[in-house]
C-alpha cells in the first residue's frame, strides 16, 4: 500500500480506502463488514469512509464494532453531515445546529472522540458559508473534528469557504470528496484539479468503479443483487446504456492486453491522478476488495501508449455529464 498526503496537509491516507456506503449495515452482514475492514486494514487500508446518512447511521454503528480493537491512532475515520437524519425543520443541512447535533450522534456510533475528516456532504444553500467554516473552526478547536472539507462542491463554492477562513484566520477546508471514475471525468479535471493546485485541496473520490459499471457485470444484463437492481439506486439503470457497454467493453480488452482486471484498471487510471489523495472503494466480497488493493500495483502498467488508448475509448462520451 501507498500513501499519499491529503492534500497540502500533513496526514497521509491509503491511496485505497474502503467505503461504507450502500453496503454496510444494508447490503451486506454485519460480520462480513467486519471482516472486510479488518482485511483492509492488514492489506495497508488506514482511511475508512462513512457518513451519517448511510443506512441511516447503522453504517456508523458497524464501523464502530469493527474498529473497536484496532489502534485507534492508526486509523483514519471519516464522517459526514448534510442530509436528513433528525425530525423536525433543523434535522438536515450545515447550520451550526444541525452539524453539532450531528457529530455528537456519529462519534457516539462510532464510539469514537474523534473523526480525522468530517465532510459537508453537500452545499447547504439556506445556510451561509460563514457559519459552516465558523462552526468547522469550532469543532476542530473542541478536538472533535481534525480536518474538514466538502463533497460535491462546486469549485466557486470551495473557494468562498477558503476565502472566509484566510479573511478571519480560520482553518479552511482540507479536502474535497467528488465522484470521479472513467465516466464521470469532467467536473474534476477542467473545475476542481486547477483548485486543488491553487490551494491545496485533496480528493477523496467516490464511485471509482462507477456503481459497478467498470466492472463489467453488466454487459450482459442486470444480476439480481447488483446495485442496479435495488430500488434505492434505480438511478445507476439510466447509465447502462449501449454505448457505455462498448466502452467498458474496449476497456476490457485494454485491461487484459497488461494483465489486470477492468476494475483494476480504473482504479490505477485515477491513481495517476496527483490530485487524487485517495480512492474509496465499495466492496461486498473479500475477493473484491483485494482486487481493488491490487489496483495501487498497476499504475506503473499504465504507459502513455495504454494512457492513449484508454483517452481513444473514453473522450467522445456522449453521456459524460457538465
Amino acid at each position: 500500500m501507498h500513501y499519499r498526503r491529503l492534500g497540502r496537509s500533513g496526514l497521509k491516507v491509503s491511496e485505497i480506502s474502503l467505503g461504507a456506503w450502500v453496503t454496510f449495515g444494508s447490503q451486506i452482514d454485519d460480520k462480513i463488514a467486519e471482516k472486510l475492514i479488518r482485511t483492509g486494514f492488514e492489506g495497508g487500508i488506514n482511511f475508512f469512509d462513512n457518513s451519517d446518512a448511510y443506512a441511516r447511521g447503522k453504517a456508523e454503528t458497524v464501523m464502530g464494532k469493527a474498529i473497536r480493537d484496532i489502534p485507534r491512532e492508526q486509523l483514519v475515520i471519516s464522517s459526514k453531515v448534510f442530509w436528513p437524519t433528525m425530525e423536525g425543520p433543523n434535522g438536515r443541512g450545515l447550520s451550526r445546529k444541525h452539524v453539532t447535533e450531528s457529530i455528537h450522534a456519529s462519534l457516539k456510533r462510532l464510539g469514537t472522540d474523534y473523526v480525522d475528516l468530517y465532510f459537508c456532504h453537500r452545499y447547504d444553500p439556506d445556510t451561509p458559508v460563514e457559519e459552516v467554516v465558523f462552526t468547522m473552526n469550532t469543532l476542530i478547536q473542541q478536538g472533535k473534528v481534525l480536518y474538514w472539507g466538502t463533497s460535491e462542491w462546486r469549485a466557486s463554492q470551495i473557494a468562498e469557504a477558503v476565502g472566509i477562513a484566510r479573511q478571519y484566520n480560520l482553518i479552511p477546508p482540507t479536502m474535497e470528496q467528488p465522484q470521479y471514475n472513467m465516466l464521470h471525468r469532467r467536473r474534476v479535471e477542467s473545475e476542481l484539479a486547477p483548485l486543488c493546485e491553487t490551494y491545496g485541496i485533496g480528493l477523496t473520490v467516490w464511485s471509482p468503479l462507477a456503481s459497478g459499471i467498470l466492472t463489467g457485470k453488466y454487459n450482459e444484463g442486470i444480476p439480481e443483487g447488483s446495485r442496479a437492481s435495488m430500488k434505492n439506486m434505480a438511478w445507476v439503470k439510466d447509465d447502462i446504456t449501449p454505448e457505455r457497454v462498448e466502452q467498458v467493453r474496449q476497456l476490457q480488452d485494454i485491461a487484459s492486453s497488461i494483465g489486470l482486471k477492468v476494475s483494476q484498471l480504473a482504479i490505477a487510471w485515477l491513481l495517476r491522478r496527483k490530485e487524487v489523495s485517495s480512492v474509496i472503494t465499495g466492496a461486498t466480497k473479500l475477493e473484491q476488495l483485494e482486487e481493488n488493493l491490487a489496483a495501487g500495483d498497476a499504475i506503473d502498467k499504465l504507459d502513455n501508449e495504454i494512457l492513449e488508448k484508454i483517452e481513444a475509448v473514453l473522450h467522445n462520451d456522449p453521456a459524460e455529464e457538465d
